[in-house]
């Protein structure tokens, strides 16, 4: 009995230090089976400036129109948060992926300009009333949702598209910022994120992204996202003071719907997954 005590004790330690909000049970319980509306997956080819790029739906269960979150990946792509994915899904939404030209096999030749332009493709595509009815969307609740480097794809996006009900950045990097580095560096740090790229070296990646620093900033969106529900999420990675510093931007311009979590974690968030999953869903199930 006291060493069923002491692990009881251990045990819930452990459990409100990992997770100081509520773990929904989609994260660890499979949804009802429903015959008549099953759960699925789609795959989609998306038209984007004369090619198809790749993505896939996970659908829920249930009929009638869904919510939709789109997961923008990050430079090159290597976390996909698949899990968070499919425990969304979970949750009753929609979930889309997508990569980029040039990108995992998407024809065409890679460049950050097109990755914002994908992004448009694919909510233009997803808007579109043929496919929203074909994929059960409901196409006044998107919410756009981005990890390192698609965390800028979702920030410059949702500075522009006002249709968007939300916006959720995980990690996220400000391109314009890294345009600044010191040139070798740059090189070497676009060097170490490569796999899967077409059309590109590390010298012409540097290049694009240094001579578009300034038009590649945070600070351009901040205008546009005062109205914005956003979820923003940092970690140990050294990003943390890019999307303080646009937190601090947004709530000068008057926007106050900003919820901001530090996790003690790397970039891939890989020891807080659950957390991560949690995080997200909770915000997204009180998103008006």
């Amino acid at each position: 009995m006291r060493l069923l005590s002491l692990a009881t004790t251990i045990l819930l330690a452990l459990s409100g230090a990992a997770f100081a909000q509520t773990v929904p049970s989609v994260i660890y319980t499979d949804p009802p089976a429903d015959v008549a509306h099953p759960a699925g997956m789609v795959v989609l080819h998306i038209p984007s400036h004369g090619v198809m790029i790749n993505g896939l739906v996970y659908t829920p269960a249930g009929a009638g129109l869904h919510p939709t979150i789109v997961i923008c990946h990050g430079l090159p792509g290597n976390e996909k948060n698949l899990d968070l994915a499919q425990a969304v899904r979970r949750a009753g939404w929609n979930v889309v992926t997508f990569n980029y030209r040039g990108s995992w096999g998407s024809p065409g030749s890679y460049s950050f300009a097109q990755n914002l332009e994908d992004a448009d493709a694919v909510l233009a595509y997803l808007r579109a009333p043929d496919n929203a009815a074909k994929l059960q969307i409901d196409t006044k609740k998107i919410v756009l949702a981005g990890h390192s480097m698609g965390g800028w794809v979702t920030v410059m996006t949702a500075a522009h598209d006002h249709a968007l009900a939300g916006a959720i950045l995980i990690s996220a990097a400000d391109m314009g910022q890294l345009g600044k580095m010191e040139h070798t560096k740059l090189v070497a740090e676009m060097a170490d994120n490569m796999e899967a790229l077409a059309g590109v070296t590390a010298e012409s990646m540097a290049n694009e992204d240094a001579q578009n620093a300034r038009a590649f900033g945070f600070a351009n969106a901040i205008p546009g996202l005062k109205d914005v529900p956003m979820l923003i999420l940092s970690a140990n990675d050294g990003l943390a003071p890019q999307t303080d510093a646009l937190i601090q931007a947004i709530r000068a311009e008057g926007g106050h719907n900003i919820k901001a979590i530090h996790a003690p974690t790397d970039h891939s968030w890989s020891d807080r997954r659950i957390f991560l999953e949690s995080t997200v869903i909770n915000w997204l199930t009180a998103l008006k």
